[in-house]
């Protein structure tokens, strides 16, 4: 598998770029790249890499990360999966280019969470069992999702016929496109609430409060994500859960650190004891250990 380039080099923008600068980046390498302009070989690839780093520099939670720790910093994020880079070019621009769009009202993936644990030294090293709380959004369980009072129901939106879609054509640089748009009436839920659900205002949403009591391996290093299948927001339409995602944290102790899986201690002994050596006492994570300095000991 190649390796994948830097998002910078990718997107030709310094790394101090500002969001501003993506966007202008973004509009004149997506337009130059998209397949159904660009017919060389490679320009879907091209265009599918323009996408992936747009999606991940654009948001500032996935570019901290990225510029902490690199492409390891986002794997497993929201933007690790699912990229469709025809709908991010088409969220952009506001209209479809040919290759199929999602239809608004198909089953899709709820969102991702993330929960930034910390954890103590001993915690990291020996593994640890962790009560997490969080808040998500679940479906209303007094209306099941539908946003209607119990004992009413939806009706076919009258705007877009129940497609959840408004069409228009417009002339851009690539001759004619049919603008796809979400419904202003129902939303692009191809239906409206005539009484709305008391308990949820007629969102269809409620907000729990969670709590769960996580494993942590041990030996995990700082920034180890650890995904909780299932526990992120409510599918839509019917579509699986998201996921929520632990990322590790791990306290620096007051005199251990570090290395992989080795534990580095500095110890402190007089000319004495380097010259002619001597058995002396040093702390460890398991308690005291006996250790024998031989003579003519460097620092």
């Amino acid at each position: 598998m190649a390796e994948k380039r830097d998002y910078y080099q990718v997107l030709e923008v310094p790394r101090d770029a500002s969001s501003e600068d993506l966007r202008r980046a973004y509009r004149r390498l997506a337009k130059q790249h998209h397949p159904d302009v660009n017919k060389d070989d490679g320009a879907e690839e091209r265009f599918k890499e323009i996408n992936e780093a747009y999606a991940v520099l654009s948001d500032d939670q996935r570019r901290a990360a990225y510029d902490r720790f690199g492409h390891a910093g986002v794997q497993g994020m929201p933007t690790d999966f699912g990229i469709n880079p025809f709908e991010i070019f088409e969220e952009f621009f506001g209209f479809g280019m040919g290759g199929g769009r999602r239809s608004r009202r198909a089953p899709r993936r709820g969102a991702d969470l993330r929960y930034d644990l910390s954890l103590t030294f001993e915690e990291a090293v020996f593994g640890a069992e962790k009560p997490i709380h969080f808040a998500r959004q679940d479906t209303c369980s007094a209306c099941q999702g539908s946003g209607a009072e119990p004992g009413t129901t939806p009706v076919r939106c009258a705007t877009c016929n129940g497609s959840g879609e408004v069409r228009q054509v417009r002339q851009t640089f690539l001759g004619s496109m049919v603008n796809v748009g979400t419904c202003p009436a129902c939303g692009g839920a191809g239906e409206t609430v005539a009484t709305p659900c008391k308990a949820c205002r007629g969102s269809g949403q409620q907000r729990l409060e969670i709590d769960r009591l996580v494993p942590v391996p041990a030996g995990v290093d700082e920034g180890t994500q650890i995904r909780l299948s299932g526990e992120g927001e409510p599918g839509i339409n019917g579509g699986p859960r998201g996921d929520l995602y632990l990322v590790l944290h791990a306290k620096p102790h007051r005199f251990f650190r570090r290395r992989g899986d080795d534990i580095l201690l500095d110890v402190s002994i007089n000319l004495a004891q380097a010259a002619l050596g001597a058995k002396i006492s040093v702390p460890t994570v398991d308690g005291d250990e006996s250790v024998s300095v031989p003579a003519g000991t460097q620092p």
